[in-house]
């Protein structure tokens, strides 16, 4: 009796162990399973986030869309996309060909100290201004603030060549133009601030919509082309009188002396 009692014993003792076994090869399946699917679950967002950074980093950006897209070219432009400027009223065959990039703390010296004057000269029936506008200090610099400027300054252009001198005046000047190093003009908000210091430009709904919008933004870019094209142009500010680059002005006396050897004034 003891005997058989004992086997028994023996033999449930077994059995239990046996199932014991079993349910623990069943958690172990059930955990190598989960992890497997974790694992591709992982690998899979992985791969989508890798995915979704090529697509990303594929996209173009606002400029590069920009250069491509169909332009819309100010009021007050000709040639093809607008990117010829010419201002006044001269009967006379003179023109006075500027090259700027609105970052650029020379061209801002250049209109602080001589720009009055030279506007002045084709408001007199001297000449004709033309007007050239590059954008390569945003690539040296870093930054897209030639790039913003130059598209509100089409923006200003679109409400009439006095408001385009008097905002670009503006933009250069020395309480309003930032350090080269820094990037204000990238900010519309700047750019709208000190626009309200122009009278044809303040408060000029119309005009912020479209710096806001980036209305001429692709008028900005195929105009920063054709600087970038110009021939002879390798640094801003380059004026040219009558198609001969000549030396920048440091004075008024300066500016006064290059249009009388070029034979504009007498």
């Amino acid at each position: 009796m003891s005997k058989r009692n004992s086997n028994a014993a023996k033999s449930a003792a077994r059995e239990r162990l046996r199932l014991e076994r079993e349910r623990q090869a069943k958690r172990a399946k059930v955990r190598r399973q989960a992890i497997v699917a974790a694992s591709i679950v992982a690998v899979l967002a992985i791969a989508g986030g890798v995915g979704y950074a090529v697509v990303q980093n594929s996209e173009p950006t606002k400029w590069e869309a920009a250069a491509e897209a169909t332009v819309v070219a100010p009021a007050n432009t000709s040639g093809k996309n607008g990117t010829t400027v010419l201002i006044g009223d001269s009967t006379s065959d003179n023109v006075v060909h500027l090259y700027e990039d609105p970052r650029c703390p020379a061209c801002a010296s250049f209109e602080q100290t001589v720009g009055e004057t030279v506007d002045k000269g084709m408001e007199d029936g001297d000449y004709k201004l033309s007007f050239t506008i590059g954008t390569f200090l945003d690539g040296n610099l870093s930054g897209e603030g030639s790039k913003n400027a130059l598209s509100a300054l089409g923006a200003a252009l679109n409400v009439s060549p006095e408001a385009f001198l008097d905002y670009k005046a503006a933009l250069y000047s020395a309480k309003y133009h930032p350090s080269e190093s820094t990037d204000e003009f990238a900010k519309d908000s700047y750019l709208i601030k000190v626009a309200n210091t122009v009278d044809a430009l303040k408060n000029n709904k119309k005009f912020q919509d479209a710096v806001e919008k980036g209305t001429y933004d692709a008028w900005a870019m195929r105009m920063s082309k054709s600087f970038d094209d110009a021939e002879g142009v390798k640094s801003t500010p380059t004026i040219k009188i009558n198609d001969k680059t000549v030396t920048n002005p440091s004075s008024v006396a300066d500016w006064e002396k290059a249009l009388k050897d070029a034979g504009v004034t007498e």
